[in-house]
């Protein structure tokens, strides 16, 4: 497993859980239903894509690759790029709306640490068994 990868998900995790409380504790008092809803989608897809990266961290273990090292790579910058994106779209005043043009590069790491995950598996030479 890559030790760094899997300490810096469980911290996004846990950042995950803190914005959630926030969102629904504070947040929802004063923000619009619309804002808040897009704040919540961030928060969503930031832990999603911390499982992601436990999986892809805890793969390199047995995955030593190249490719494993990117989907882990693309997931952090997707969290960064998608859900950061969308907080501050939540949080900032409407005339910031350009931060918008950001969250397509987020979900676009997204889908390529994905990817990087089927290359690690399918280029690899170790046979999967389930024991």
């Amino acid at each position: 497993m890559h030790k760094g990868f899997l300490k810096l998900a469980f911290l996004l995790s846990a950042a995950s859980v803190l914005l959630g409380a926030f969102a629904a504790h504070g947040l929802k008092k004063i923000i619009s239903e619309q804002s808040l809803a897009t704040f919540e989608t961030g928060v969503r897809y930031q832990f999603y894509h911390a499982f992601a990266l436990i999986i892809a961290a805890v793969l390199y273990k047995e995955f030593k690759s190249k490719s494993t090292i990117w989907a882990c790579r693309f997931f952090v910058t997707g969290i960064i790029l998608f859900s950061g994106s969308l907080y501050a779209l939540a949080l900032l005043p409407s005339n910031f709306s350009v931060i918008g043009a950001i969250t397509p590069f987020g979900g676009t790491c997204f889908i390529l640490g994905w990817i990087m995950l089927f290359f690690t598996v399918k280029f690899s030479s170790k046979k999967l068994e389930i024991k």
